[in-house]
């Protein structure tokens, strides 16, 4: 089952570490099956107030996202992003094929 990190990034100081980070990123991904499907781009707010941008690579399962955001070439970077950003990183597996809102119903119980 595909793992997601998923990031919101609610503001960024652009400069040369962010392009540094942005041109090194990719090249930390091919080892893991990572792929960008969403980056940045415009937001259209429905529910809420959002900010900022949301970033979601998709990675083949959980081991490889774990493995990609605790590998030496991830770590290499990552401060190049921290020390220039506000936001947070979740690493989030999907569902499979098929899947029906009422099916966590069975995984956890809801309380009332």
């Amino acid at each position: 089952m595909s793992t997601y990190a998923i990031a919101h990034v609610q503001s960024v100081v652009p400069g040369p570490e962010i392009v540094e980070y942005l041109e090194r990123i990719d090249a930390t991904l091919s080892g893991f099956g990572g792929r960008f499907l969403v980056h940045g781009g415009q937001a259209e707010v429905r529910e809420g107030d959002f900010g900022g941008y949301v970033i979601v690579i998709e990675f083949p399962d959980r081991d490889h996202a774990r493995g990609w955001y605790e590998s030496p070439a991830y770590r290499e970077i990552i401060t190049l992003r921290t020390a220039n950003t506000i936001g947070w990183v979740v690493l989030v597996d999907g569902v499979p094929i098929g899947h029906r809102a009422t099916d966590i119903l069975s995984a956890a119980p809801v309380t009332q």
